[in-house]
């Protein structure tokens, strides 16, 4: 074998299409271009994002209004009827609320004053409405608010 032999394989290279080398070649007057237009003219012709006069995408999408606050506390809404019936020995807490699958383990509590409490519970949240409250003190229990910041 000799360097001077060697070539490609066959079809594995593809010979250029030559272009306006007249009407007998089949690629000749408008060379491929269509009639006349902004496509057949010299030059970069159109944009990528260009849709054909269509409105832009950009333009059909809604535009966003407001802000969001980066700095808002997500909490999770547990109200006082849900109470009892979650309680361990008398106590309510967020691990307590979790493990009956009321809550997600780590997320913020915040209890609400819908519904009636009966017993006396100690409970355990980051957040509480007045009425919640109200509605646990009048029942002879207590409201420990943990992780104030």
């Amino acid at each position: 074998m000799k360097l001077s032999k060697l070539t490609a394989p066959k079809g594995s290279r593809k010979v250029a299409r030559r272009v306006g080398r007249g009407t007998g070649s089949g690629m000749g007057k408008t060379s491929g271009k269509g009639t006349k237009g902004q496509l057949a003219r010299s030059g970069p012709g159109l944009p990528g994002w260009f849709e054909g006069g269509q409105t832009p995408l950009h333009m059909r999408l809604p535009k966003l209004r407001g802000f969001k606050n980066r700095a808002r506390v997500e909490f999770v809404a547990v109200n006082v009827g849900v109470l009892e019936g979650a309680a361990v020995n008398g106590a309510v807490s967020v691990a307590t609320l979790a493990s009956h699958g009321l809550v997600r383990e780590g997320s913020r509590i915040k209890v609400l004053g819908d519904g009636a409490l009966t017993k006396a519970l100690r409970v355990e949240a980051h957040a509480a409405s007045a009425t919640a409250k109200a509605k646990i003190e009048a029942a002879g229990g207590t409201l420990a608010l943990v992780g104030r910041e």
